[in-house]
């Protein structure tokens, strides 16, 4: 069962990218980039099924030819690796002039060595189906010798050319883009793995060649390490396009405004404003309502942030290095959460209402998405909010000697 469903699993991820791939391609088809990622996932999407030895005796079965799915396979696998080469030329970008010669050039040597390849399995002849060592078997067979060294060729070329363009630009990528640096950090894993793959595959074909007997590196070494290669390669193209999307990046704002939503909610409740949401709403109109949550909350305290707690925070977090903006918002988030803990005492009558003779004081105007990260997770917003219980009696404390 496993050796069914382990193929598909790349299968499966570049069809996902691919149907997150298919609306931008319908706006934006002018786009050579959207059109190459398009083309690279529908190639690459069968290759790994293609490739099984279930699949290659039903397709040979199915056209009559014996051994036909080593021309399929081979010549498709050479266009998946000229397209991988063509995609990162184009996805790092640089002068225009420059990005189309070099697509150009990697179009024509890689459209001539799976143009070759074709020609190369109907000049030769291999009437033995072989459904695992086809590389090995007719490795000394003219003209089919020949077909299998070009696509090594070709595969190991392209291969090495995308892991190396890659690497490099991981190297030099903004280390705040962590979808596309970790798409690439996967494509570069992949790359070596299919590397390993190709050099399992040339000792054996080589080994034939010397007259030994390596097959065991081409049937049993080669096929998992293929295998993992197309796993990492899918996973390394959908991180950025699922990452970089609108609906991701929304997700993540939403989420990490989880910690003030969760403390202001409570306080927004009594503004009523707040509209309860459906199982199926989308994630961004889930995003708009919880800052909207989040405002409502914060206006509910307005009359509750004390000017002493902000200046004691801010200082705080100045003395330990922390620049001006980073220092104000978790100033403001040290207010909040004062706030919030005295208006919970106050509705338990443990303090008076709002402190009178105080300043308004007003949040600045920090992210949400920084200051639910500093009320989360500074210790100085953690004391405030310490300080602010620990002037708060006990509402009811327990009589003496109870």
């Amino acid at each position: 069962m496993s050796g069914r469903i382990l193929p598909l699993l790349p299968a499966s991820l570049m069809v996902l990218a691919l149907l997150i791939k298919i609306p931008t391609l319908r706006r934006d088809w002018d786009q050579p980039l959207n059109r190459t990622a398009c083309a690279l996932l529908t190639v690459g999407a069968p290759i790994n099924f293609l490739a099984t030895p279930s699949t290659i005796a039903s397709v040979n079965r199915h056209t009559g030819v014996v051994n036909f799915s080593a021309p399929l396979v081979f010549g498709l696998c050479t266009v998946f690796s000229g397209l991988c080469v063509v995609l990162v030329l184009q996805w790092r970008g640089g002068p225009p002039a420059t990005v189309r010669r070099a697509t150009r050039l990697t179009t024509a040597l890689f459209g001539a060595a799976t143009a070759a390849i074709v020609v190369l399995f109907v000049i030769g002849d291999a009437p033995v189906e072989r459904l695992r060592d086809l590389d090995t078997y007719y490795a000394t067979t003219p003209w089919i010798r020949e077909m299998i060294v070009c696509f090594l060729v070709a595969h190991t070329l392209g291969t090495s050319a995308l892991t190396w363009l890659c690497g490099k630009w991981l190297a030099r990528a903004d280390r705040a883009l962590r979808p596309l640096r970790t798409g690439l950090a996967l494509i570069v894993v992949a790359g070596l793995m299919d590397l390993a793959y190709l050099a399992a595959k040339w000792a054996s074909v080589v080994a034939r060649w010397t007259g030994h007997d390596l097959v065991f590196l081409s049937t049993d070494v080669a096929p998992p390490l293929a295998g993992a290669a197309g796993l990492l390669l899918g996973a390394g193209f959908v991180v950025p396009l699922v990452g970089g999307s609108a609906t991701w990046l929304a997700y993540g704002q939403y989420r990490r405004l989880r910690p003030l939503w969760k403390a202001l909610r409570g306080f927004a409740a009594t503004q009523g404003r707040t509209v309860p949401l459906a199982w199926w709403s989308p994630v961004g109109i889930r995003l708009i309502h919880r800052e909207s949550v989040i405002d409502d909350g914060i206006l509910a305290l307005a009359g509750w942030f004390d000017p002493r707690v902000h200046g004691a925070a801010y200082e705080a977090a100045r003395a330990r290095g922390l620049s001006e903006a980073r220092a104000a918002t978790v100033a403001d988030a040290a207010v909040l959460a004062a706030a919030c803990q005295r208006k919970a005492a106050a509705a338990h009558g443990a303090v008076p209402g709002p402190a009178s003779g105080l300043q308004p004081y007003r949040l600045g105007r920090q992210p949400l998405t920084a200051l639910a990260h500093a009320f989360r997770t500074s210790d100085i917003v953690t004391a405030a909010r310490d300080a602010a219980a620990a002037a708060a009696p006990d509402p009811d404390p327990d009589p003496v000697g109870a």
